[in-house]
């Protein structure tokens, strides 16, 4: 209108229902509405409104830019985290953000949809060239895949079944310790555990498992474990709403297109062997024999830790290669066997038979019945899993490392041999 034929403020101020120095204010900063009005990206707004934090606003939204220009969701739980941690670098306190706020930022400057943004590049390209170029910047060691697999609890367990979180590298090296999820928040089996030194780690999920928060926090440890390592790896990852992007120091997150996420390698065998071992410790518990009823979910979280070491590295390596993340110019060729674990070992052949001892034969020829009867007997299988039980619990509550699980499960492993045996 005020490039059209001239009016009058004064008739301007009544067409509008304002007064005639608000048109002349309007007149005279014409330039300046209009620029910031563009650069609104809202051609429906009428109102110029500032955030309480300038800075803050402007770093969420180039985080919200660079989001959507790599395809990734948006959505107001992933907005409320980001601006919790751009809070945090920026030296701000945490900020209580509300809806309408975090809507207006999702919907500030969303590009227009063109003919050519919708052309994305199909998965065989992704796989044919995009993924090659990536692998051949990382050893086999430091490229790593994760992802979810659901497992059922047994009965007696809080809740149905459990989240796993799993990660490990391509060479099978490195299987990164499970993150567990439940829907207990404080289980009581838990109590006097020392978490911090466990071969897994426990969290409450919601009703549908990983939440962009609990993601978050494993990728910022997991990056933690990365730089105390003094490693730079690469981490292939499907696109999910609970998997937000960060911008990490030692880790660099590609995601995977979705019409990819069959070529997985989780997907290729290493969810479902894991599910295996898992399922066959579970049918080993004997509550007969150790006499401890239904296990429980500490039980439980013990048993996943040792299916996860169950899963050998030739297994791992043979599922990246299956899904394409191991280019074929490097990969070394690995055994398929099972690793030579306690379970999987086979009793030593001896040659010939093997011959009885008489108990006696060794006893000097003076020893008398009553050095005899001072022999403790030979325990029966119930004690020996009720003193397994003692020496875990010890562990769990004065471990220092969880490696120290390792020689346990391999102690546990052997007595079951014996015994079954």
């Amino acid at each position: 209108m005020l490039e059209g034929p001239k009016v009058s403020q004064s008739e301007l101020a009544k067409r509008f229902g304002v007064s005639q120095p608000q048109i002349c204010r309007i007149i005279k900063n014409k330039e300046r509405i209009l620029s910031e009005w563009q650069r609104s990206g809202d051609p429906e707004r009428k109102r110029k409104r500032e955030g309480k934090d300038a800075a803050l606003e402007a770093a969420l939204l180039r985080w919200v830019e660079g989001a959507r220009a790599a395809d990734l969701p948006v959505g107001r739980p992933l907005l409320q985290l980001r601006a919790k941690h751009l809070a945090g670098a920026l030296g701000r306190p945490s900020p209580e953000p509300s809806g309408g706020w975090l809507a207006r930022v999702a919907a500030f400057k969303k590009p227009p949809v063109e003919k050519g943004d919708a052309e994305q590049p199909p998965a065989e390209h992704w796989a044919s060239a995009v993924l090659p170029a990536l692998l051949r910047s990382y050893a086999l060691s430091e490229i790593f895949c994760c992802g979810e697999a659901a497992v059922p609890l047994p009965a007696g367990c809080p809740g149905e079944r459990l989240t796993l979180l799993l990660c490990a590298n391509a060479s099978g090296s490195e299987k990164v310790p499970l993150r567990v999820l439940g829907e207990s928040p404080r289980p009581r089996c838990l109590r006097g555990v020392n978490l911090e030194q466990m071969p897994w780690s426990y969290r409450a999920g919601s009703p549908g498992g990983l939440t962009a928060p609990l993601f978050a926090e494993w990728l910022q440890e997991f990056n933690e474990g990365m730089r105390r390592q003094g490693k730079r790896v690469l981490l292939l990852l499907t696109k999910h709403e609970a998997h937000p992007y960060l911008q990490l120091s030692n880790v660099r997150m590609v995601f995977i297109p979705l019409a990819a996420t069959l070529a997985q390698p989780l997907d290729r065998g290493i969810a479902s062997d894991l599910k295996g071992h898992y399922r066959r410790r579970l049918l080993r518990w004997l509550p007969v024999e150790r006499g401890a009823g239904q296990p429980t979910l500490l039980d439980v979280l013990h048993m996943l830790a040792q299916a996860w070491g169950d899963v050998s590295p030739g297994l791992i390596a043979s599922c990246f290669r299956a899904a394409g993340f191991i280019p074929d110019a490097g990969a070394e060729t690995t055994s398929l066997s099972p690793a030579h674990g306690p379970l999987g070992q086979q009793q030593p052949e001896h040659g010939g038979e093997m011959t009885e001892v008489d108990g006696d034969e060794g006893m000097a020829e003076g020893e008398d019945g009553e050095e005899l009867a001072a022999v403790p007997p030979c325990p029966s299988e119930r004690e020996v899993w009720r003193s397994l039980a003692t020496l875990r619990r010890y562990l769990e509550c004065q471990a220092t490392s969880p490696d120290l699980f390792q020689a346990f499960y391999e102690l546990e492993d052997a007595v079951h041999m014996v015994s079954a045996g």
